[in-house]
């Protein structure tokens, strides 16, 4: 089977991991049987090649109809899905559902580098508002491949989800999960929805994007 990431991006990537990984984490893929997951082969060998450049970065695949404490303890509700975690914490709240291709196979390296040091980039008032969510907050970001500013709106929710354990991150692929986009109304990416509650589109500064986060937080 042809590699998906090129031999230049691989040697990139290792310079990459070599100065920004810090501590040890965990891309953990749940997979299916199910012969109409289409991109379920591609997930696991994308983040087996990904795992394969740095030792720091610890592989674990698991099977979504089978390992049902596993889908529990990281709170797994469809595939294929992705997840970084710190090593040894099954900790599902940085997600990506569907195969993280094209712009967001970016979102995906800047969260293992983000999880290995256990901090992330955000202004002063974003993280301010963040600090202050005690309540669950699921936020998901409707996104395709080729759209160029989904990264940056997955990132932001990332981010949060890494800062507060209250909140959940979730990329969701349109395209893979078309009738799951098409209930919550998704028209142009990136479309994102917290809690069911707040919804808008774009990729807005994290500080605005906290805004609406506190937003969805008051209407609890």
């Amino acid at each position: 089977m042809a590699t998906l990431i090129r031999k230049e991006d691989r040697e990139y990537l290792k310079g990459e991991f070599d100065k920004y990984l810090k501590n040890d984490v965990d891309l953990v893929v749940f997979t299916s049987n199910d012969e109409n997951c289409r991109y379920c082969k591609e997930t696991v060998q994308l983040a087996t090649e990904v795992s394969e450049i740095n030792p720091k970065i610890h592989l674990k695949v698991y099977n979504f109809d089978e390992d049902k404490d596993q889908v529990k303890a990281y709170g797994v509700e469809k595939y294929p899905a992705t997840i970084v975690s710190k090593a040894g914490v099954e900790d599902g709240r940085i997600v990506y559902y569907g195969l993280p291709s094209g712009y967001e196979f970016g979102s995906l390296i800047e969260d293992l580098k983000n999880v290995s040091v256990g901090d992330a980039d955000v202004s002063s008032k974003a993280a301010e508002l963040i600090s202050k969510i005690d309540k669950p907050i699921t936020i998901k970001v409707y996104v395709t491949p080729t759209c160029p500013y989904c990264p940056r709106a997955v990132g932001t929710a990332h981010k949060f989800a890494l800062m507060n354990p209250n909140i959940k991150g979730e990329m969701i692929e349109a395209l893979e999960f078309e009738n799951e986009a098409e209930e919550v109304g998704v028209s142009s990416v990136p479309h994102i929805v917290i809690n069911n509650d707040v919804t808008f589109i774009g990729a807005y500064p994290d500080d605005q994007f906290a805004e609406y986060v506190m937003e969805a937080y008051d209407h609890q």
